[in-house]
Order: C-alpha cells, then structure tokens, then sequence
C-alpha cells in the first residue's frame, strides 16, 4: 500500500510542476524480442499513442525483456507500479488468476475465427481480473496456433509416448501427460542449449517461435495440431491509468483499439510467414493423422471437463458464453 501511494504522489507531483502539458513518460516491458511481432506491436502502438496524444503521453518501449522481468511475476510487478506498462503472455501467468489460463485451454479454439469469439466473449472476465491485479487491460492479440516440433515424425499414439516436450503453461503440461509425454518448463534462453544435449527432444510452441528460435538446427518436424492460440495482452498500471486526462485516455483507448484489430492480422500473417520460412529450412509440416488428432481430442475434452468442476466463476462463465 505504501508504495502505490509513493506512486500516486509521485505522479500527482508531476502533473502538477506541468499542469498545462500534463505529460507522462512510461517504460513498457516487451517480453519478446524487437522482430517479434508482438514486440512490434508494442513499439506501434506507443507511436500511435505519442501521436493521438500529441506528444503528451510518451512510451518507450524496452524488447526482449531487457528491463529484467519476463514471467510469472509481470502481473505483480504492474500491480505494484514498478513497470507501469507491460505485454503479458495471459496462460503464463495462469497461476495467479485462473481465467487467463482460458485461451491456453487445448483445442477449443480451431482456427482464428473461434480464437476471436473466445477472446470477445471472454473479454469482460479478464478485465475484471486485471481490475484485481491494479492494472487495466488495452488490447490482447493471439500468437498462431501452438504446434508439436520432434525430431521424430507423430504419426500414431505410440510416437508421443515419452518425448521430453518444453511447454510453456500448465494447460499444455497436462494435455501433453494425458498423452504419455514428458513436459517439461524451461526458460526460452535455456531451451536450445536444451534441445542440443538432449534434455529436451521436442516444443510446444507456434510457428513463430519455432522460426525465432531457428529449430531446423535442432529439430527436424512440425505438426499442425492446433493446441491453442494463446493470447498476449498489454496492460498498465491503474494508478498511471489514472493519472491520465480523460482526453489522453480516450487517445490511448482508440490507439490500443487500432492496434489489436492490426495484431490480430499480423498474428495470422506471421503464422504464414514462418511456416514458410520453417520449410524453406527443412523442417518438414504436416497435419495430425486421424489416430493422434482423436486422442488428442478425447483427451482435451476430459481436461475440459475436469476443470470446470473446480473451476472459479470467471473462467466458468468465459467458457459457457464461448458454447452458447
């Protein structure tokens, strides 16, 4: 409490030694690094923010994590103000607010029309969350669908049984055991040198990153599956939310609208993009068999299930206004 109050005297100081330029400088963590095109979403719309604003709210946006937060932490570390602004991967931080796990649920979502409906319908719950955690929600975009990276082909059941698989949240984690795998969670800095001593033989993971992360030098097959298309989301700090002028508000909102009908394009654009730029390096792209979209199917279901009986209200009522 002590320091939320720091925060707000600090701004209100602020404003008041500039009260006719009312200007507001913010550092934005971007997880991701400065070609990813969720990073360059983040730097657009702090272009489009400086624009609308005329200059008077100014972000800066600092890539790849380089101001030294990147995980479970980031919606803690915005409640408290020390990062006004931030892109969180929603499922990784899962843990600390059970409906942002809900864009992470395997195999809900098919293909980005019904990524969309989730996330509009959804929406509302996760503003409500973030209103938990001090922080307003501006826009949320989806990387493209998760797929599996081996260096074996997944043809049958059998082929999935023990493969030592990174994920990156705990949905995929479950999925991934119902299936008789071995998932596993490693920091992204750590997962090459993974996969080249083999304590990791396969990735949970979109095709972007699998472009990203170059793993045609470690991997040699990537298929379709569709796990998931996983929603990262711009947030800020509600004492700097706050400390805006309705004028600059409503800037920063039609700026944040801007970019994520553009977000939601470019994740689809990209998707395309690497999956090209994956062949072109010889990893070779396939689509589920019968056998192994099935079971993986069965066991999403069951997963499904299962949640909701312990499911909190949010995500509840997020996932059966996705079924109506």
């Amino acid at each position: 409490m002590l320091k939320r109050f720091v925060i707000a005297l600090l701004l209100v100081m602020s404003f008041a030694l500039s009260a006719q330029a009312a200007e507001l400088k913010m550092d934005c963590n971007a997880i991701y690094g400065a070609t990813n095109f969720h990073s360059q979403g983040a730097q657009l719309f702090a272009d489009k923010v400086a624009e609308y604003t005329s200059g008077s709210v100014q972000i800066t946006v600092h890539p790849g994590g380089s101001l030294g937060f990147k995980g479970p932490e980031l919606l803690k570390t915005v409640k408290d103000g020390t990062l006004p602004m931030s892109d969180i991967l929603m499922s990784g931080v899962a843990g600390s607010d059970e409906v942002f796990g809900v864009s992470s649920m395997p195999l809900i979502a098919n293909n980005y029309a019904e990524a969309k409906k989730l996330y509009d319908v959804a929406k509302p719950e996760y503003e409500k969350a973030c209103r938990r955690w001090n922080q307003k929600l501006l826009y949320a975009a989806p990387w493209p669908p998760s797929g599996l990276f081996t260096q074996k082909p997944i043809n049958t059941a059998a082929d999935l049984e023990g493969l030592k698989t990174r994920t990156y949240d705990k949905n995929g984690a479950e999925l991934l055991r119902a299936v008789g795998a071995s998932p596993m969670s490693l920091p992204w800095g750590e997962l090459y040198s993974a996969l080249q001593t083999g304590l990791a033989d396969s990735v949970l993971t979109s095709a972007v990153s699998g472009k990203d992360g170059k793993f045609w030098e470690t991997l040699k097959y990537f298929t379709k599956i569709n796990y998931a298309f996983p929603l990262n989301m711009m947030v800020i700090n509600q004492d700097y939310w706050d400390a805006m002028n309705p004028e600059q508000q409503k800037a920063v909102l039609k700026a944040a609208a801007e970019i994520e009908v553009y977000q939601w394009k470019q994740s689809s654009k990209s998707n395309d993009e690497s999956l090209k730029a994956l062949a072109d390096n010889g990893i070779i792209i396939s689509e589920p068999t019968k056998e192994v979209a099935d079971m993986l199917s069965s066991d999403a279901k069951l997963m499904l299930e299962n949640t909701m009986k312990n499911a909190k209200k949010g995500f509840k009522a997020a996932i059966n206004a996705y079924k109506k």
